[in-house]
């Protein structure tokens, strides 16, 4: 694709420079986005087989999911913290080859403890590369253009997340379970020379990150492992739960440190919080969804994998063909009130699974799922230019950390939740009945919380900024992250 030139930029050495929307760049942050969000899925299907292979217990298993979710989702903010410090690219490049490494270690594994060690340190680069996908397609073209850049990895993200266990499955069945974990190494190897032949080699250079990081990492993941592990539990024994109540005083403690009050200002001064809720429930409301809808076809449906996996296709089709237009009516119209259309006909498509019976065929279920996927394909590109062109200037990264695990934690505890509400029915439709009316209600609350948004930017500065009036507006907003990238080699 041709590049365009931009308005007029700052240089890091403060001489002005003529910027170029890179857009190999955005897609490799889709590509990314794609990788890293098939990879907390792609693991589910082989659980079984790992645990056979292995000969140990399903719980143990399960690390080899959780080892990959938990310092995913601990590390995000703290990562954020730090390349707003760093260079992008040399950050990029080297988080890409240590996530393609860490699969390759995983797919070698000679006994448990070994898949479980790569997982955790894959998580790890994995959570980086979750803060970077959002920052490197801002960053790559002129503002006016963002809602059309972050369409990209926002659809893809999801589109990855969705196809896990479909790529999963196939794998399993014709191939063994290791390759589930090479299936990413060819996508890795694109993004990582995408990078290195188009990112400027313009930024400051990597350094470790602080003690203060360590902190913060530590309090995030224990209070989000302590809510997993109570949801997942709770099924077993509900008093499993209690395990949730430690995660608000570890929070708080956390927003009291030096690392929390950045993103608690970010949150602030953009004005962003309910935009960033409403990221996290939506994607709770859909993983939740696909969970339940994918345990049932297998249980009371009596489908086979292909079929339930073609089934469950008709949400990511629905998201990729709406993805398509979601950044270009943000563009036009403002990213709210798409983000907001698209939350609503979401919330709409997850409702109308409510109903859920055994007589349901699989188009039934499709043409539902796919009315959901188009909402979500509308709602994905334009809700993260929202968040990230009401950054302040130079927390882009931190903008960026905090809305990546948002729709992490989404994704992580939607099923969780969904498990959870099947206690309440007292057969096992009537369960998932429960568990897909809390998941339609759960979105729902993402359209409260976008309307929430705009009541309180209406009286003051909009921060739905996604159209640039002008060239000095676009040069004035420009910080150090956006030059890292934007400027050219």
């Amino acid at each position: 694709m041709a590049r365009q030139q931009s308005p007029a930029v700052g240089a890091p050495g403060g001489s002005p420079a003529g910027a170029e929307d890179r857009w190999s760049l955005v897609f490799a942050a889709g590509l990314l986005s794609f990788v890293a969000m098939l990879d907390m899925n792609v693991v589910n299907l082989a659980l079984t087989d790992i645990a056979n292979a292995f000969d140990v217990s399903p719980t143990t298993a399960q690390w080899a999911v959780l080892g990959y979710q938990l310092p995913l989702v601990a590390l995000l903010l703290p990562a954020g913290r730090w390349l707003d410090q760093v260079g992008l690219r040399a950050a990029l490049l080297l988080c890409v080859a240590c996530f393609a490494l860490c699969s390759t270690l995983a797919a070698a594994a000679p006994w448990a403890s070994w898949l479980i060690a790569a997982r955790l340190a894959q998580g790890a680069f994995g959570a980086v590369l979750f803060v970077l996908m959002p920052v490197l397609a801002a960053t790559s073209v002129r503002p006016e253009l963002r809602g059309r850049a972050m369409s990209v990895p926002a659809t893809m993200g999801p589109l990855g997340a969705v196809l896990g266990p479909v790529i999963g499955g196939l794998l399993l069945d014709h191939v063994g379970w290791r390759a589930i974990f090479l299936v990413k190494l060819p996508v890795c190897l694109a993004a990582w020379l995408i990078t290195r032949r188009n990112a400027p080699r313009v930024g400051k250079r990597l350094r470790l990150p602080d003690r203060g990081s360590l902190g913060d990492a530590a309090l995030i993941g224990s209070a989000v492992a302590a809510v997993m592990l109570g949801l997942t539990l709770a099924p077993d024994a509900p008093l499993w739960l209690l395990l949730v109540l430690p995660s608000a005083p570890l929070l708080l403690i956390w927003l009291r440190r030096p690392g929390g009050r950045p993103v608690a200002t970010v949150l602030r001064v953009s004005r962003t919080a309910p935009v960033n809720g409403s990221v996290l429930t939506l994607a709770a409301g859909f993983a939740a969804t696909h969970f339940l809808l994918a345990q049932h076809l297998r249980r009371e449906g009596g489908v086979s994998a292909t079929t339930t996996a073609l089934t469950m296709l008709a949400f990511p089709l629905g998201m990729v063909v709406a993805g398509r237009f979601g950044g270009r009516l943000a563009d036009r119209w403002g990213a709210r009130p798409t983000a907001l259309t698209g939350a609503t006909i979401t919330t709409v498509g997850l409702l109308l699974l409510v109903p859920l019976d055994t007589d349901w065929s699989s188009p039934d279920i499709a043409w539902r799922l796919a009315v959901a996927g188009v909402g979500m394909g509308l709602n994905g590109g334009p809700v993260q230019a929202l968040v990230m062109t009401s950054a302040p200037p130079g927390q882009l990264a931190t903008a960026g950390s905090a809305v990546q695990l948002s729709r992490s934690l989404g994704f992580a505890l939607g099923p969780a939740l969904g498990t959870a509400a099947t206690l309440y029915g007292a057969t096992e439709i009537a369960g998932v009945r429960a568990g897909l009316t809390l998941a339609g209600l759960t979105a729902a609350l993402a359209v409260a919380l976008l309307t929430l948004h705009h009541r309180t930017t209406k009286g003051g500065k909009p921060a739905d900024r996604t159209k640039s009036t002008t060239t000095t507006e676009s040069t004035e907003s420009t910080t150090d992250t956006d030059r890292t990238i934007s400027s050219p080699a």
